[in-house]
């Protein structure tokens, strides 16, 4: 890793410990008010983060996460991200993807009295997120 002022140092962290830590040069994510990207000299603010697509640059190339929830904290030229999940395309199941993805919409347009919509809804996202990276192609 580069100990250079050109990168932001990443690091993304999950109950499991740490999942990447590496010197990038932006990255783009799915924060709670929208998606929001970072680079080098950002003003520093801490975000949630919601079930979404996680895009960091190397070089100018893109490689993509499917992120859970969890949160970020930007300092200067460091980024922490603390997440749930966060897998790389390759792990993705498509099929199974797919067929919770089915799932959750079918639990939101039935609108059941005992469906939790929230859940729903962050499976749905989830779904999705997972499925756009495998199709985005491997980095």
């Amino acid at each position: 890793m580069a100990n250079n002022s050109q990168f932001l140092h990443l690091k993304i962290i999950t109950p499991k410990g740490v999942f990447l830590e590496d010197d990038v040069s932006e990255l783009v994510a799915p924060g709670t008010e929208g998606d929001f990207g970072v680079q080098i000299g950002h003003t520093p603010f801490i975000s949630s983060i919601r079930p979404g697509i996680l895009k960091i640059y190397k070089n100018d190339k893109p490689e993509l996460y499917s992120l859970m929830n969890g949160f970020v904290m930007v300092d200067v030229n460091k980024v922490r991200i603390f997440t749930e999940i966060i897998e790389n395309p390759e792990d993705v199941d498509v099929k199974r993807a797919g067929r919770a993805k089915e799932r959750a919409e079918k639990r939101l347009q039935e609108k059941k009295e005992n469906t939790d919509l929230r859940r729903a809804e962050t499976a749905l996202k989830r779904a999705i997120a997972r499925i756009q990276i495998s199709e985005e192609g491997f980095h």
